[in-house]
């Protein structure tokens, strides 16, 4: 069990997420023994403040949902998410570049924002949308991702219509050398589904049923 939930990103990107709400997330991530939070770049600093003395991840977002902000705003945001206290960032891929086949250009807003994370010891996942991606594109986003250094790739924000498939996440970790690393998220909500994406390739599970896959693996054993 504790394998499982040590996976897994306890997720809030409500955009009505409240104080209230927020002080919950902070109790359940502190109850079991889960990798992480990932919560709005607002709340970061509260966040951090409080689980600071814990081993937990505090994940936020950059470029969220969307990804089609000029690089120098997701670089501030970055900054911002820096000096709050993320761990770890997960940044949108800028799909209308992508899909403009502006390759050069989306690889090279990678790099910068890999550069900047790492020289803060940060670690980046790439958000590439796989809803919105077809093999092929499928390929080559893990590719500019590769070059640029990035540490992971996700397969999906949980805005667009579908959210990770294990099917996908197998076809990516063909693609990717092993120290780019795979984080599912969009849809995961049960322990079953959370063992399916780890055995297709997923390293990291982001969801926002933390609580419910722990409550449901404790009363299966």
């Amino acid at each position: 069990m504790t394998t499982i939930l040590s996976t897994l990103e306890h997720t809030s990107l409500d955009p009505l997420i409240t104080y209230q709400q927020v002080e919950q997330l902070i109790k359940e991530v502190k109850k079991y023994p889960f990798r992480g939070v990932c919560i709005p770049p607002y709340w970061v600093k509260k966040v951090k403040r409080e689980l600071g003395d814990t081993s937990l991840k505090v994940v936020t977002v950059v470029g969220f949902p969307l990804g089609y902000q000029r690089t120098a705003t997701k670089r501030q945001e970055l900054q911002t998410a820096i000096a709050d206290g993320a761990d770890e960032v997960d940044i949108v891929m800028c799909l209308s570049a992508f899909k403009s086949g502006a390759y050069d250009w989306v690889k090279i807003e990678f790099a910068q924002l890999t550069k900047l994370a790492h020289e803060h010891e940060k670690l980046v996942k790439v958000i590439i949308e796989t809803a919105y991606l077809d093999d092929t594109e499928i390929e080559k986003a893990c590719q500019l991702c590769t070059q640029a250094g990035v540490d992971f790739i996700k397969t999906s924000t949980g805005f667009a219509p579908s959210g990770a498939q294990a099917k996908q996440i197998a076809y990516i970790k063909s693609l990717l050398p092993d120290y780019v690393g795979i984080k599912a998220s969009g849809g995961i909500k049960t322990p079953a589904q959370v063992q399916t994406m780890l055995e297709a390739g997923a390293e990291i599970i982001g969801t926002s049923s933390g609580v419910a896959i722990a409550e449901a693996l404790s009363a299966n054993h």
